[in-house]
């Protein structure tokens, strides 16, 4: 095989993640919908026996399920070339990745199912095209709607969290258009792995629904703008002065990133430490826990405070798989280094994310997380 297979849809957040990585690394690929017969019979199996999106077939005929994990791959090849080199950068680099891929669930799901007047047209479409042809598909998919939308209540968005979701969204919206209308990627004139998880619901769900599509094309141009340029094989900063492409000089992290952090702080800092709490707990009244066991999508409730509201939401230990390599990497840098990210966390009121762990550490085996 000389082409790589990537199985995913358009509206799926996390394969947006893997397709905009193997755009930028200039990957040969091709995108396949999970209906096909092959995908169950063959990937499926190789992929730990879940299925899900995205999955990747390598050029070499090797199956690997989940975005972060085929980023990984291609990074180890290519000698780490979206990783950024300096410390700062390259901590919050894998922090926006924590938060693209978790912590904009709740803006995500809100926009794509609270809205069906705006989205329910694009909605049917994409989702019973990918359900295999035959009879029953119209009701398959409205099945798959169901459980989807179901997904956004687990994740905490409920009536009475609405309003809420919004105003949380439409400031962060701003913060993150004013930082593109200042760099093309998070950290200068090229993409991160920090861009690539925030480009997952900022394409798959909010930049393509009709709803938050119109929403950000409205008040958010230059986030627009940045959509556009994860999903284009040049660096296409053309409107930027500097065509370098190339991360910011002397580890510079900019104020409107310090301003989007705090920003996302509000929600991202409270939801973390009280689902770790709340895994905890589950973890402690296991009777045996053995190293290798799969770890599920969620354990439990998790409760949180926020702008004076009571927020519940699934707690996920996948958050944790990927916070733990911010902190793995923290735990790697010297002391003075260390020193640096501390006052930089700090100022973004992200400290408690350097030090909020599970008892117990996640890690891969056979395509799927497991308790180590």
């Amino acid at each position: 095989m000389t082409q790589a297979i990537l199985y995913g849809i358009p509206i799926s957040l996390y394969t947006g993640r893997a397709r905009s990585y193997l755009i930028k690394a200039g990957i040969d690929y091709k995108e396949v919908s999970p209906i096909e017969t092959r995908y169950r019979s063959e990937i499926v199996p190789a992929a730990g026996g879940r299925a899900g999106m995205p999955t990747l077939e390598t050029e070499s005929g090797e199956v690997i399920r989940d975005g972060a994990a085929i980023i990984d791959h291609y990074e180890a090849l290519s000698g780490n070339q979206f990783s950024p080199k300096t410390p700062k950068q390259r901590i919050l680099s894998r922090l926006f990745d924590v938060i693209g891929a978790e912590g904009m669930l709740r803006p995500a799901m809100h926009y794509r199912w609270n809205f069906p007047e705006e989205n329910l047209a694009l909605l049917k479409f994409h989702f019973q095209s990918a359900i295999p042809r035959g009879a029953g598909r119209a009701e398959k998919a409205d099945k798959a709607t169901n459980r989807m939308r179901a997904a956004g209540v687990g994740f905490g968005v409920v009536p009475e969290t609405f309003s809420l979701v919004e105003d949380l969204y439409g400031e962060w919206l701003m913060r993150l258009n004013a930082h593109f209308a200042a760099y093309p990627y998070l950290f200068g004139g090229k993409p991160s792995i920090g861009d690539f998880g925030m480009i997952a619901p900022l394409y798959g769900h909010l930049g393509r629904d009709p709803k938050p599509l119109a929403l950000m094309q409205a008040n958010g141009v230059q986030l627009y703008r940045w959509v556009e340029r994860m999903n284009r094989p040049e660096l296409d900063i053309g409107e930027f002065e500097d065509q370098s492409g190339d991360y910011l000089l002397d580890d510079e992290i900019p104020d409107t990133l310090i301003a989007l952090l705090s920003q996302i702080a509000i929600d991202f800092v409270p939801e973390t430490v009280a689902a770790a709490a709340c895994i905890n707990n589950w973890i402690a009244q296991q009777d045996s826990l053995l190293p290798g066991t799969e770890v599920a999508r969620g354990v439990g409730q998790a409760r949180f405070e926020l702008r004076g509201a009571t927020v519940t939401a699934l707690a996920q230990p996948y958050r944790f798989y990927l916070l733990q390599r911010v902190q793995d990497l923290f735990e790697s840098l010297t002391g003075s280094e260390r020193q640096d990210v501390t006052a930089l966390f700090d100022a973004c009121d992200m400290s408690d994310l350097l030090t909020t762990k599970l008892s117990r550490r996640i890690g891969r085996d056979n395509n799927l997380e497991v308790w180590q």
